[in-house]
């Protein structure tokens, strides 16, 4: 078993007990976790944890996945990881359609094809073993909608490849945890008391 900590959300003004950070990485703790709803993001606390810290990893519990382009998050990933070496870790999630909608202005759509599509997206700018193509139902690259100028071509990312980053998912529902097992590298398994993980894990083994 490995030990984190939450950074947790932030009110109005953002505080992050680095001390208390810096004391968990001194006794071994693995890893601490931010978050974002809508007000403070995930991903500038993880940078200020990362710059300040040497060994712990820093993930995001999660990045919201309609807030940010599935490339937008990759590169994301790949830049925090290279100036971290290594100790960047991705937490993705659906949101729900209160902030998704409310907040980032964009249809809720359906959560589990965004998951697969994101994560497929995400993996293969990771690897740059081609330039990168898509065309589904949340997203195409290059874009091919009747509002696009047309001039628009796969393209690799100018980062070295990259295919040790993690990638794990927030979810609760028995599609979702599904989902989770077949695409992702790990789970946040929100609200499970360890005694009773069997009302989430085997939905987790049927994704597997």
């Amino acid at each position: 078993m490995k030990l984190g900590i939450l950074n947790g959300l932030g009110g109005k003004n953002i505080s992050i007990d680095i001390e208390r950070i810096k004391a968990a990485e001194s006794m071994g703790y693995d890893s601490v976790w931010t978050a974002e709803a809508y007000g403070s993001d995930a991903v500038t606390p993880a940078a200020w944890i990362l710059s300040q810290t040497d060994k712990i990893k820093v993930g995001t519990a999660i990045m919201q996945m309609p807030g940010r382009s599935p490339a937008c998050t990759a590169s994301t990933a790949m830049t925090l990881n290279q100036l971290s070496n290594g100790r960047f870790i991705v937490g993705l999630g659906a949101s729900g359609p209160q902030v998704v909608e409310g907040w980032h202005g964009v249809a809720y759509g359906k959560p589990m094809t965004r998951t697969r599509e994101y994560i497929d997206i995400m993996r293969k700018i990771f690897a740059r073993e081609e330039p990168v193509s898509h065309q589904g139902f949340h997203y195409s690259m290059p874009y091919q909608g009747e509002d696009g100028t047309g001039l628009g071509k796969p393209l690799k990312s100018m980062l070295a490849a990259d295919t040790s980053i993690k990638i794990y998912t927030a979810a609760i529902t028995p599609k979702g945890l599904e989902t989770s097992g077949e695409v992702a590298d790990g789970v946040f398994p929100i609200w499970m008391p360890p005694e009773k993980s069997d009302v989430l894990v085997g939905s987790i083994q049927k994704g597997l």
